[in-house]
């Protein structure tokens, strides 16, 4: 058998898993997988460097299948290399409780990088992890001591293209020139709804030059050779790199090549059989994998220990020469803290009137320069959200240490890449925004949450206190959302004290995004050891009595107005209780016996304060309680006139109690 004909079975060894696992599925999408197989053949064979029996290996390069839709082409490739994951699994491709589910998970799936399925995610999260390699590259690469430094390679599609983070990540790469970025696309001109130039006719060679991007072609995508080629001379590019590769969605069906059918669903019995047939392949054997095939893809493996062994030994000499570095960055992969860094943060005095978003900044300013390692940034907004970490630098192709990242005017660019900082490991990152634009990230949100990613989101002007901006910029709907999204932490501290904790909470949390809602207006600073209740999501900040009559009960800002509201009931000798709560998810994580000491069962008549949608808080005030929440959206005005017009003042909360408690 000469090397092409290897090739060529391999080749369709990939196809016809794909094709035979959307068919016992009876769902799925065969199209990709049959039409991009030489590509993902030709880069798994001859290009990525990774570890089938370690997928953990730090310095792998790292594969993304963008269009997730084709998983079963990831899956066939990862059993065909020897990662964990059987014949069986594939053979349970989309059933409840396998590890093939439809679109690939991270932290499912052993060798999935990512989770992908959302068209564009993979695109953007991809820039980050390339964004990750430069940064710590730069920060312990040693002359002789390269110990970070791989690729990131992905196969991207029409839809990954069309989707609006693709162009907001693709510009910020070409800016960045992130060279060891290079992405395959599977130009097959065909969407579920027919030919790509229905909506499609853009010259994408042009545009990604345009975008600072190095551009290639293959004309046949079932060229293995000019694949290959490709991928070489992009390999020695400086600047970011887009193949388009000239496939066939469906290769080798008779009646479905090149048709939208052959996108999302499964081929049929008698279609796979006329497909296999085109192959030479065996048209009574499903999942069928030729020896020669199998031995020819499991040389990754003793290839893959070889790389990870001649790693090892590097960083054995870099231990040697490097000790406090190699600490430090083994100390950041396991995602644990610098020790004492919590003992770090600023003090903050009571009474003192702070911005909270200023208080955050901060923190992140007195950790900083012991935790090296921490980075982050925003969408264009750093002097707003106080993200700017002094003398830190600013991340670019000139100053690749630099520690702050700036993102421009691109939030889904920002979530997503954020999240692929976070899934290369070795760094802890932020990102800010205001508050009203997580609407813009929200997918890559998600995809943390989805990912259990720790991820910190600062997101500042939390409330119509911003003021004069108006209704386009003040979030009413938002905390309601992100709260009702699985695995995210949401806080919303009152004040510089509970955004000290926040940060500590923060920094500890390593299994879930971490959002903050912060505060443009300055408040009144709460006391110190009180601050501390922060932690347990909730607790009892003021109180006239160990029994109350009345609960009042806030987040953020608004935790002030309801302390002036106590100090006047209480002076009519109403017995009154006020709670911060500024996580739900903290509180609700809390034993019930904690829970219900700050808020006993028996006391019902409670109010809930806060500057947003009530949605959600019915399950603390109760059906006696009462909410004084945003019902509709805000308006330009200066904050002393804004407050009193949508009824956040004493003398209302004031009302309300009395209502309350006249029942």
């Amino acid at each position: 058998m000469t090397y092409q004909d290897l090739d060529v079975l391999s080749v369709n060894t990939i196809r016809t898993l794909a094709i035979d696992g959307v068919q016992k599925a009876n769902s799925g999408h065969p199209g990709l997988p049959m039409g991009t197989a030489p590509m993902a053949y030709v880069l798994w064979t001859k290009f990525l460097k990774h570890n089938p029996h370690n997928p953990s290996w730090f310095n792998r390069d790292r594969f993304v299948l963008s269009a997730g839709h084709g998983s079963m082409l990831l899956y066939s490739l990862l059993h065909l290399t020897g990662y964990d994951l059987s014949l069986e699994d594939l053979k349970n491709f989309r059933q409840l409780g396998s590890k093939t589910p439809g679109h690939p998970e991270y932290g499912h799936t052993a060798g999935v990088e990512t989770t992908t399925g959302p068209l564009g995610q993979g695109f953007a999260t991809a820039i980050g992890m390339a964004m990750a390699e430069r940064y710590l590259a730069a920060r312990y690469n040693q002359p002789g001591l390269s110990l970070i430094d791989h690729y990131t390679y992905a196969i991207v599609s029409d839809g990954d293209l069309m989707e609006g983070i693709s162009g907001e990540s693709a510009s910020l790469a070409g800016h960045l020139k992130l060279g060891k970025l290079i992405y395959l696309y599977d130009d097959n001109h065909i969407s579920i709804e027919g030919t790509t130039d229905l909506a499609f006719s853009e010259n994408v060679l042009e545009r990604f030059q345009a975008y600072g991007w190095n551009t290639d072609r293959v004309a046949d995508g079932n060229d293995t050779e000019a694949i290959e080629q490709a991928i070489r001379r992009a390999q020695g590019q400086e600047l970011p790199s887009l193949i388009a590769v000239r496939t066939h969605i469906g290769y080798g069906s008779p009646n479905k090549q090149d048709k939208p059918s052959a996108h999302g669903s499964p081929l049929g019995a008698e279609e796979v059989r006329l497909t296999k047939e085109v192959y030479g392949w065996p048209e009574d054997k499903s999942f069928y994998i030729p020896d020669e095939a199998l031995a020819h893809f499991r040389q990754a493996v003793p290839q893959g220990e070889e790389w990870e062994a001649e790693w090892n030994h590097l960083f054995a000499r870099y231990q040697e020469t490097f000790p406090e570095l190699a600490r430090e960055l083994q100390r950041d992969l396991r995602r644990e803290l610098p020790a004492g860094l919590l003992d770090r943060m600023p003090s903050f005095n009571e009474g003192d009137m702070v911005e909270t978003r200023a208080a955050s900044g901060k923190v992140i300013n007195a950790i900083a320069p012991h935790f090296q390692d921490l980075i982050g940034g925003s969408a264009d907004l750093a002097p707003s959200n106080n993200t700017h970490i002094q003398d830190g630098g600013d991340f670019s192709v000139f100053q690749p240490a630099g520690r702050n990242l700036h993102f421009g005017v691109r939030e889904h660019t920002m979530g997503a890449a954020l999240n692929g900082m976070s899934l290369h490991g070795g760094l802890r990152v932020y990102g800010g925004t205001f508050l009203i634009f997580s609407d813009y990230m929200k997918p890559a949100i998600r995809l943390a949450s989805l990912m259990s990613q720790p991820v910190i989101y600062i997101f500042t002007h939390d409330s119509i206190g911003l003021g004069e901006d108006g209704p386009t910029h003040q979030p009413i709907e938002q905390l309601a959302a992100l709260r009702a999204m699985p695995n995210i932490l949401v806080i919303r501290p009152a004040d510089a004290n509970e955004t000290k904790e926040a940060w500590k909470v923060a920094l500890q949390t390593r299994d879930k995004p971490i959002a903050m809602a912060l505060t443009r207006q300055k408040v009144p600073t709460v006391p110190a050891h009180k601050a501390k209740g922060l932690a347990q999501g909730g607790y009892i900040l003021e109180q006239n009595a160990e029994h109350p009559d009345l609960i009042l009960i806030a987040t953020g800002s608004e935790v002030g107005l309801a302390q002036a509201a106590y100090r006047s009931l209480a002076e009519e000798g109403i017995k009154v209780r006020v709670v911060s709560l500024p996580s739900w998810e903290l509180f609700e994580a809390q034993p019930q016996q904690y829970q219900n000491a700050v808020l006993p069962p028996d006391v019902t008549r409670r109010i809930a304060i806060e500057a947003a949608s009530p949605m959600g808080w019915e399950r603390f005030v109760g059906l006696n309680g009462k909410i004084i929440g945003m019902s509709t959206f805000g308006a330009s005005g200066k904050i002393e006139d804004l407050m009193p017009h949508f009824g956040f003042t004493p003398e209302h909360v004031i009302e309300e109690a009395h209502n309350l408690l006249s029942r």
